[in-house]
């Protein structure tokens, strides 16, 4: 009884969050993927705080989680990984 109501807020979420980009979003994509290369390349990286540096780590772990679970579900087994 209590699983429906977080269930619906899961959805509202899921909706916004793991929707695709839309067309009038990919000039923002662009600039932000061009922001990140020059910081990476200046330097300006190493000038973050501890907090922000562990947000980004946890950020990166996140997205090469999905990528090991992508690559399992495609493969139809966990043996290998």
């Amino acid at each position: 009884a209590q699983a429906r109501p977080k269930f619906n807020i899961f959805l509202q979420y899921a909706k916004v969050e793991l929707a695709p980009p839309k067309i009038s979003e990919i000039p923002q994509i662009k600039a932000g993927i061009g922001k990140l290369l020059s910081s990476a390349k200046s330097g300006a990286w190493k000038n973050q705080t501890v907090k922000q540096a562990t947000l980004n780590t946890f950020v990166g772990l996140e997205v090469l989680f999905w990528f090991y679970v992508g690559e399992c579900i495609g493969k139809r087994h966990i043996v290998g990984y």
